[in-house]
């Protein structure tokens, strides 16, 4: 990238004889316009409401807070204690390596913007250091949000998993909640007071270039913390899995050093990728919307107004998200406050949709109140209603996902059934049919969503904005993530659920001496040991089902929301809609190759991510056969422990380093190639990303919790029926934590990235120099190619066929012992060593 930077060092625009460049940098160039000219009922000023809306974020991060001291004083036994710190320990080792990782990768990005802002545009070195700042902050914000989510998560697993021993399931349903909702308001709230800041106090003319900064920056955050966690945490939960298979031992056995690794995977992909991912996903969003106003409005005054209703809509909707989680709370203690059982799933339900109700009432009034008075022919409740659109789906798509996810699905029941006699291979075609069912039916929601919010913006909008659909597009993902606290909780609870059952087999609790008069002593407890299990479990498969309900929202924004961005492309390549529409045609042979190329990335980015978590996987399930112990010890050592986090991380790092060297160089690549070809482009690997990641995330979910039900329902642990869920559970885990999640970042990052790229091409061919262009697409192609291909072949696993251990038949003993291995366990390839132990 350095050396292309140089080789274009004299290819700067030249300037006009006021000295400006000929180039204006695009959306980085769009100046704010005057937000205290807004005035609404009452005659407050726009700028004094978002003042106001400053003071909502620091209430929303004071919220967030709060819960995180009541979660750090609830009380818990020192044996689930140590646990969780450990747990803490290794995802802190583990984030830190990620943030020099991510440093490494922003390089990239920083070059592009040199070259483009600096070299080609002329901006001034000030402004193009802006740009790069806020490329940092955009990174550090979904770092830091992802560093805050596992501190309250190891917080709250080791209080769940105590709170357990009551044996009454409030507390459990309240502890992981509250945890949740605490990571969803500080994330929200701190994305919010970003943009708030860049609104209010950075000067107009430069505004464009922090928010394009901004974003990109996020956007790389989550992406790469989305990848490399989806892998580490599937490749330590495949490896930690099958071990129950080989050895026969029970679900998060002590003296598996793989259980901690898992543990740690469960906060980096399923904490930290989606802390992260939501936090870009409400940026971008936002900022899409923000250049669509800048771009597609002609009057001042109304992107003025448009511009601070649509963030004081935000700011009301943190109100509503935590209004209605304190209302949820007070119903679900007076309901299930003195109950023995409850279904964990009903309370986060009731969340939901109390949030969506509430959140769609403040939609309305807030809208009235900043609208209605600059505007007419009843526009603000048209706006209100296409936002609302979204704010339904954010309640309606979980409920649509649950059919196919939750333990009372007839999907997921339908997996359990077809186990029974056709073992793991009906069992994982009804996990796919599962899956298909569930990407036709939620594809059809979205459909229709988006179709309701087309219609409205067929009656009027035309009159103060051109293409009002594409603006519609992204009021509808703006309400998909009105509700975000309420989503990022929800999705938060799966960890900390999962976590908590590992934490109390972890713990060894019930073998420590004295146990049960110490709880009686110091915490007032009596323990009941087999409810408390129980409990877990049934917690633990509401969380997975609620996990699968918040993957298709942010993966729908990211569609939905791509709209907004791919047309501020549009705008600028064809001079305002003025020329070149008719390049936007299945008549235009790049645009329609274009199409094509998107699935082709897709699927590749698919099989990429799998094979990482196959080989890392493939070495985790090597080390721990040749290291467990199990005569002898209670617990797999520390170092055992840690040293198979270090095998998760590598195989994360150097797959998540393949995998986003080939997305980056293939924006390049495609943006270069033709503007129309990389439209094309964009729009496939939105539609293709969309119903591959439904389909795959759903199919998962439903192997997940077909397990659950044999575990939990049929109490048939270590039978074949359940051998072969765990089976399934296995192919189902990088499906819905792997590659269907990391699609959603993936898709954001190359479209906002495809601004710049897109940008840099077209101002070279501008320059009269398409020759360059085109060697430069050949150039970035093939580094592109290099990294696909390494994608496979470097990380395949390099053990020849006859490298294999020979293995023992079943029934047959090892040398000098008097034991045998059999069944599964000869054929996960188990030895046993002169001493007779097993390993």
């Amino acid at each position: 990238m350095g050396a292309v930077a140089l080789a274009l060092a004299g290819c700067a625009a030249e300037p006009t004889a006021e000295g400006e460049s000929t180039v204006h940098g695009g959306e980085a160039s769009l100046a704010l316009p005057d937000l205290a000219t807004v005035t609404v009922l009452g005659g407050a000023s726009g700028r004094a409401l978002l003042m106001v809306g400053l003071l909502v974020c620091a209430l929303g991060l004071g919220f967030g807070f709060m819960a995180y001291v009541q979660l750090r004083q609830l009380p818990v036994h020192d044996s689930m204690r140590e646990v969780s710190e450990l747990i803490y320990s290794t995802c802190k080792a583990y984030l830190i390596q990620q943030g020099r990782f991510l440093l490494v990768l922003w390089l990239f990005i920083a070059t592009v913007i040199v070259v483009y802002y600096k070299v080609l545009v002329g901006f001034e070195w000030g402004r193009v250091a802006v740009v790069i700042a806020f490329s940092l902050i955009g990174m550090g914000g979904s770092y830091s949000v992802a560093w805050f989510g596992i501190r309250v998560n190891t917080f709250a697993n080791s209080r769940t998993a105590f709170a357990s021993l009551g044996g009454r399931p409030l507390p459990m349903h309240r502890i992981p909640l509250k945890s949740g909702m605490s990571i969803g308001m500080v994330l929200i709230s701190l994305e919010l007071f970003m943009m708030l800041v860049i609104l209010l106090f950075i000067p107009a003319e430069i505004a464009g270039a922090c928010f394009i900064g901004f974003a990109i920056g996020e956007s790389l955050g989550a992406a790469a913390l989305r990848i490399a966690g989806g892998i580490f945490t599937k490749i330590a939960d495949i490896g930690s899995d099958l071990m129950k298979i080989a050895f026969k031992i029970k679900e998060d056995d002590a003296r598996n050093p793989g259980v901690i690794a898992d543990c740690t995977g469960d906060n980096a992909g399923d904490s930290v990728g989606p802390s992260a991912d939501g936090f870009e996903t409400y940026g971008v969003t936002g900022v899409a919307l923000i250049t669509f106003i800048l771009l597609g409005v002609g009057d001042p005054l109304m992107q003025a107004n448009l511009l601070v209703w649509l963030f004081v809509v935000r700011s009301v909707m943190v109100i509503a998200s935590g209004a209605s989680y304190l209302v949820n709370d007070a119903w679900a203690k007076a309901r299930y406050g003195t109950v023995d059982r409850m279904n964990f799933e009903t309370p986060l339900s009731s969340l939901v949709w109390i949030t969506s109700v509430v959140s769609i009432v403040a939609t309305f009034a807030t809208t009235w109140f900043v609208l209605s008075d600059g505007t007419t022919d009843g526009l603000w409740w048209k706006l209100a209603t296409i936002i609302s659109f979204g704010t339904l789906a954010g309640a309606l798509i979980p409920e649509l996902v649950k059919a196919f996810t939750s333990t009372n699905s007839k999907h997921v029941r339908e997996v359990v059934k077809s186990s029974r006699q056709g073992g793991a291979s009906l069992n994982i075609l009804s996990g796919l049919v599962a899956g298909n069912f569930a990407a036709y039916w939620l594809g059809m929601a979205i459909v229709g969503l988006m179709g309701g919010a087309f219609l409205l913006s067929e009656q009027g909008l035309d009159s103060i904005m051109i293409a009002p659909a594409v603006f519609a597009f992204g009021l509808l993902a703006f309400g998909f993530l009105g509700m975000g606290p309420v989503t990022i909780a929800v999705d938060s609870y799966g960890p900390v659920t999962d976590n908590a059952q590992s934490v109390y087999e972890l713990s060894l609790i019930e073998e420590v001496p004295g146990i049960e008069s110490t709880l009686r002593r110091e915490f007032g407890v009596e323990a009941q040991w087999d409810k408390a299990k129980t409990m877990l479990e049934e917690n633990d498969g509401a969380g997975n089902t609620f996990k699968a309900t918040a993957k298709p929202v942010l993966i729908g924004t990211a569609v939905v929301g791509a709209t907004t961005m791919i047309f501020s492309i549009i705008m600028s390549l064809t001079e305002g809609l003025e020329t070149g529409l008719e390049n936007l045609s299945l008549l235009h042979p790049p645009f329609l190759l274009g199409l094509v190329t998107g699935g082709a990335v897709i699927y590749w980015f698919t099989g990429a991510s799998i094979q990482a978590v196959t080989t890392g996987a493939y070495r985790a399930v090597e080390f721990i056969k040749n290291t467990i112990r199990l005569d002898g010890v209670t617990k797999a050592s520390e170092a055992d422990s840690r040293r198979v986090v270090e095998i998760c991380t590598q195989y994360a790092q150097q797959g998540m380093l393949n995998m986003f060297l080939g997305v980056f160089f293939a924006t390049l690549a495609f943006a270069f190639v033709e503007p129309y070809f990389f439209i094309g482009y964009l729009i496939s690997i939105a539609i293709f990303g969309l119903y591959q990641a439904n389909f795959m995330a759903n199919a998962g979910g439903a192997w997940d919790n077909a397990k659950k039900i044999v575990e939990i329902d049929l109490h048939a642990k270590g039978t074949a029926l359940h051998e072969a869920t765990i089976v399934g559970d296995t192919v189902g885990d990088p499906y819905k934590d792997t590659s269907s999640v990391a699609l959603n970042p993936v898709i954001k990052f190359t479209t906002l990235f495809g601004l710049l790229a897109v940008e840099l091409a077209v101002s070279l061919n501008n320059q009269g120099r398409h020759s360059l262009v085109l060697v430069l697409a050949g150039i970035f192609f093939l580094v592109m190619s290099y990294f696909v291909y390494r994608s496979f072949y470097g990380m395949r696993i390099t053990a020849s066929l006859e490298d294999d251990e020979v293995l023992l038949e079943p029934g047959e003993a090892g040398p000098g012992s008097g034991a045998a291995v059999t069944g599964a366990g000869a054929a996960a390839g188990l030895v046993q060593t002169g001493a007779g132990e097993q390993r």
